[in-house]
């Protein structure tokens, strides 16, 4: 309860509070799930016997539950389930900034970190929706279109819930900031944008149907 409230206030916990650059730091529940949102790859970081991993995979917002999922077999789900803390984090970058010195350079980017302990995913309904969840993070209106998952491919597939009660976001954006002595140096300084583009969608053989449209006009939404 302490957590949930914590995070509906906007107040970051100890852990997720950011202390680099702290001005930097959103705690906003808006902020945070935009971010999440958008991305299409989380990095989950957790420890076993001493040994650190962090392993890319996709992840779907649903409320307040951040949803991952995969094979029964994977080690990074299998002992996720068992509670161990993991970190999981995305970062979406949205541009080059140059400085006029190299030491300023940086980027604009939108990042977040959940820290928790994983629950897995049994009840059939709650199970069944992560996986629409999944699919419509990826592809919007791809769920309702394609097949639906089979009873053993549900069993089949291992899904587990991070609560987002302990979640902060960080935030570049802006020109480079220089030094007052490097303002009249005659190099150019500025920011590179950057974004997520899709080109033209590659028909699997046999397909004879023109691509859907969610295909055809896929981006990521910034919100």
């Amino acid at each position: 309860m302490v957590r949930a409230y914590q995070y509906a206030s906007g107040v970051p916990s100890a852990r997720t509070t950011v202390k680099r650059h702290p001005e930097r730091g959103a705690y906003a529940r808006d902020v945070i799930d935009a971010v999440l949102d958008e991305a299409l790859v989380c990095h989950v970081g957790f420890a076993l016997d001493e040994q650190p991993f962090v392993i890319p995979t996709i992840h779907a917002r649903d409320g307040d539950v951040l949803y991952i999922h995969g094979s029964p077999g994977s080690r990074m789900l299998r002992n996720l389930r068992d509670g161990i803390d993991a970190c999981v984090t995305v970062t979406l970058l949205d541009g080059l900034v140059l400085a006029r010195s190299v030491y300023n350079h940086s980027m604009n980017y939108r990042s977040v970190v959940v820290v928790g302990r994983a629950r897995e995913v049994t009840a059939p309904d709650e199970k069944l929706r992560a996986m629409r969840c999944v699919v419509e993070h990826v592809v919007p209106g791809r769920w309702d279109e394609a097949r639906q998952p089979s009873e053993t491919e549900i069993k089949a597939t291992t899904i587990l819930a991070v609560s987002l009660a302990e979640a902060s976001a960080k935030i570049r954006t802006g020109p480079p900031v220089d030094d007052e002595g490097d303002l009249d140096l005659p190099v150019w300084a500025g920011v590179i944008p950057l974004a997520l583009r899709s080109a033209d969608p590659l028909p699997d053989c046999g397909v004879t149907a023109a691509p859907p449209r969610y295909a055809t006009n896929y981006e990521r939404r910034r919100a």
